[in-house]
């Protein structure tokens, strides 16, 4: 089954990735949620979400190399890729079109 838009969860995801660049694994990922877009996040769902991303083409990963600090174990890192950056701008346009000309969303407060 092929969906056209992204989640909100898998858009803040691939963002964070994005904004992030090289070093984009899990931790990081989830701590650019939580502090860009103020929103907690299980580390969990985070992981989750990338394999999900991963199986749909939208990000790839590589493993790095294992690191004393991390028990020995290696980092997985993350980058969106082609078809990731299309679907984060498709999502975009959709949302920025469904945002246009809202009427309880002009002026005054909310």
């Amino acid at each position: 089954m092929s969906r056209q838009f992204l989640t909100d969860f898998e858009l803040l995801i691939l963002l964070a990735v994005l904004r992030i660049g090289e070093d984009a694994y899990g931790v990081p990922i989830a701590r650019e949620i939580e502090a860009t877009g103020r929103r907690t996040v299980l580390l969990g769902a985070v992981y989750a979400a990338l394999e999900r991303l991963q199986s749909m083409g939208l990000v790839s990963s590589t493993v790095g190399d294992p690191t004393p600090e991390r028990g020995g174990r290696a980092k997985r890192f993350f980058r969106v890729t082609a078809k990731g950056l299309k679907a984060v701008k498709e999502t975009q346009r959709a949302l920025v079109a469904m945002w246009t000309n809202v009427p309880a969303l002009k002026g005054g407060t909310a």
